[in-house]
């Protein structure tokens, strides 16, 4: 049978719509007083429509119900928005309870020794935080230091022998080479024993 004069079937309300008073949005029809936000039920437009699933919200009430949440996502520079829209119908999802992982610790000193990793120079335990990687382990960052100065050290500084760091003068001075033409100015001479 043919369907004179008809249109599509609205998405909120499933009557026929008409051209005249058509809106489209992720290619269905609604009539224009039925293009409303799903919990607030605020008149829709192409600016201010954000779609998830099948329903159609404001982008306020999108971004309460499905937005990112917590310190950082308020409505303005330097504000924290505590509000979840439970006013507006919106159900706020129940914090999971925190549950230690029972995943091992997939380092090498963690694994040998058991827990966090330890520092090369003083033993103790290295945490995230604190932890820099120099010569393939860890240390602390005070611990970062030439083992014969006590310089603290940078990547562009270090140098390593044995397991152990120092800053490139202290490298130099006891591991480099020694004799006539490798002192520390030009014509120096450094008397090696």
């Amino acid at each position: 049978m043919p369907n004179w004069g008809g249109g599509n079937k609205c998405g909120a309300c499933s009557r026929t719509v008409y051209h005249a008073e058509e809106v489209q949005c992720d290619g269905r029809s609604f009539h224009r007083c039925c293009f409303l936000c799903m919990v607030c039920r605020k008149n829709l437009d192409s600016t201010t429509v954000a779609i998830h699933d099948a329903e159609v919200y404001c982008k306020s009430c999108y971004g309460k119900k499905y937005g990112p949440k917590g310190y950082g996502y308020g409505q303005g520079a330097g504000t924290l928005n505590m509000d979840r829209g439970e006013r507006l119908g919106i159900k706020p999802e129940t914090p999971s309870l925190h549950r230690p992982t029972t995943s091992p610790n997939t380092s090498k000193f963690a694994q040998k020794f058991g827990g966090a990793e330890k520092c090369s120079r003083c033993g103790d335990s290295v945490y995230a935080a604190e932890k820099v990687i120099g010569a393939g382990k860890p240390w602390h960052k005070n611990c970062f230091r030439c083992a014969k100065c006590g310089k603290s050290l940078e990547s562009t500084t270090l140098t390593e022998k044995e397991g152990e760091i120092y800053c490139k003068g202290c490298y130099a001075k006891n591991f480099g080479p020694k004799g006539f033409g490798y002192g520390q100015g030009a014509g120096a001479l450094v008397h090696a024993q």
